[in-house]
C-alpha cells in the first residue's frame, strides 16, 4: 500500500523507534509532520537541535539542566542537602516536585536494574550515589517504582549502603487516596496491612 512512498516508510519506522508513541498514533504524526509548513518545521527541527545541544545531566545529582547555568536542585539554597531522594527517571523528580511536599536534593538513577534488558548497575548511576553517601547525608529515600524490578534496584542500592549510618526508607505502600478495597490487587492489599502505621 505504501510501497511507491518510500519517503514516509522511513518517517513511519523512525517514529517506531520513540518509545511511548502508540503504534495507532504513528501515522497521525507522520500526518502532522507532513501538513506543517515548511518555517514550523524547520522551527521545530531547530528546537529539537537546540534542546540536544543544550540539556545535560547535572554531574552530581543527575537532574537535567542547561548546560550554561548550574543544577537548580544541587545549587538551591532552601534545599536540605542532608537528605537524597532517589528516582528512577527525571520524570519521577518532576512528579515529586509537583507535590510541593519535598525539600531535599535528588539521584537520579537513569533506570532501574534490568538483566532481560541488559542493564546492570553499572549502566545506571549507583557507584555515584554511593560516593555521595558522607557523614552529612542523613537521609536516603528510595522512591523507585513499585514493579520487580524497581524493588531490586532499590534493594541493591540498600545493600551497597548497609555499612554506612545513612537512614534508608522507602516511599508507602498500599491503597490509593480515594480508592475502595474491592477493586485492589492482593498485593497492594497486603502491603498496605503489612505496613500499616498508628491512627
Amino acid at each position: 500500500m505504501l510501497d511507491d512512498l518510500p519517503s514516509l516508510i522511513r518517517l513511519l519506522r523512525g517514529l517506531q523507534q520513540i518509545p511511548y508513541l502508540a503504534s495507532k498514533n504513528i501515522y497521525r504524526v507522520a500526518s502532522h509532520f507532513l501538513n506543517m509548513d515548511k518555517k514550523q518545521l524547520d522551527q521545530f527541527c531547530a528546537m529539537l537541535c537546540d534542546v540536544r545541544a543544550n540539556i545535560t545531566n547535572c554531574s552530581t545529582c543527575f537532574a537535567l539542566h542547561e548546560k550554561d547555568r548550574t543544577c537548580s536542585y544541587c545549587s538551591s539554597l532552601k534545599r536540605d542537602n542532608t537528605i537524597i531522594c532517589v528516582v528512577e527517571t527525571w520524570q519521577e523528580l518532576l512528579t515529586i516536585e509537583k507535590t510541593g511536599g519535598y525539600s531535599g536534593v535528588y539521584h537520579v538513577l537513569g533506570g532501574v536494574i534490568c538483566p532481560l534488558d541488559g542493564v546492570g548497575p553499572e549502566d545506571l548511576t549507583i557507584n555515584q550515589l554511593v560516593k555521595r553517601i558522607d557523614n552529612n547525608v542523613k537521609e536516603l529515600i528510595l522512591a523507585t517504582n513499585q514493579t520487580p524490578e524497581g524493588e531490586a534496584t532499590a534493594s541493591y542500592i540498600a545493600s551497597k549502603l548497609k555499612a554506612t549510618s545513612v537512614q534508608i526508607s522507602c516511599l508507602a505502600r498500599g491503597i490509593p487516596v480515594g480508592s475502595s478495597l474491592e477493586y485492589m490487587d492482593r498485593l497492594t492489599v497486603y502491603k498496605a496491612l503489612s505496613e500499616r502505621r498508628p491512627f
